[in-house]
């Protein structure tokens, strides 16, 4: 079996770390240029670009401060390990809550970067949430010793993202530079099972609508010809969506749900055009 790397640079609600041995039957074998347009905690990307070794890696998401922290890692480890290793040593309730009450539009790339990776670090299940005017509005999680500077872990990742294209956008924008043969791994917001469920996508919704923009996308790049991979929920909106493609089950441990006996194993669908 494949093995990729085996940590992440931000948590990421509904990572797909876990799911990964799962998956490797759906893998194609051969990856020459790999386009992952919701990259969230980046598990699929990173390990594509280990054990596929792919030529050109296109990595988006329509959050720019997520991005950011990418370009960040990639370009300026040394400086960002600095400025972490600082957070890690005075970390504190009152120092978090300053943190995030920090405006990061008039921040530098730099320091934005490491502010994001620390409050992702110590907040409430590494959830990313805004409220209606952007704000991060997640509160403490309860940690002894968050590991917010793991540094080694951090110069591997920055090592990996070297030759990778790092861009914020919607999803749609792919359609324009993927082309026949490249394979293409979808991992939108889930469509929600319940009414509890998490659907926040950066300053929006991912609901119906959504989903059939992205299907329609879908459908457009397998004709092009590439290969196209997609998780989502098991809901009957989503199967019935993509009916006409190779619907696969996999199942995962989520934990964020409001109701604490609602958390636990979940079948989620892996669609394939291949």
């Amino acid at each position: 079996m494949e093995k990729g790397v085996n940590f992440a640079v931000v948590k990421w609600a509904g990572g797909k770390r876990q799911l990964i041995n799962q998956f490797q039957k759906y893998f194609p074998k051969e990856v020459k240029r790999y386009f992952e347009p919701f990259v969230g905690g980046g598990a699929i990307a990173f390990h594509m670009i280990q054990t596929k070794k792919p030529k050109k890696v296109f990595l988006s998401d329509l959050n720019e401060e997520l991005i950011n922290v990418y370009e960040v890692v990639r370009d300026s480890i040394k400086e960002l390990i600095s400025i972490l290793k600082k957070y890690q040593k005075k970390h504190s309730k009152e120092l978090y809550y300053n943190t995030r009450k920090e405006d990061p539009e008039v921040m530098s790339k730099l320091s934005r970067a490491a502010r994001f990776i620390y409050l992702n670090k110590t907040c409430f299940n590494g959830l990313y949430r805004v409220n209606s005017k952007g704000q991060f509005n997640v509160p403490i999680g309860s940690y002894k010793n968050p590991k917010i500077c793991p540094e080694n872990e951090l110069r591997e990742m920055s090592r990996l993202l070297k030759n990778v294209q790092l861009k914020s956008q919607s999803f749609e924008k792919i359609l324009k530079s993927a082309k026949k043969g490249d394979f293409v791994y979808f991992d939108p917001p889930y469509y929600p099972l319940n009414k509890s469920s998490f659907t926040k996508y950066a300053k929006g919704n991912f609901l119906e609508n959504e989903q059939r923009d992205l299907f329609e996308l879908f459908k457009k790049l397998d004709k092009k010809g590439c290969k196209v991979m997609l998780s989502n929920s098991s809901a009957k909106f989503i199967k019935d969506l993509y009916n006409s493609y190779n619907v696969h089950f996999v199942e995962a441990t989520r934990m964020i749900n409001c109701h604490a006996d609602k958390r636990g194993k979940v079948k989620e669908v892996v669609i394939t055009n291949y």
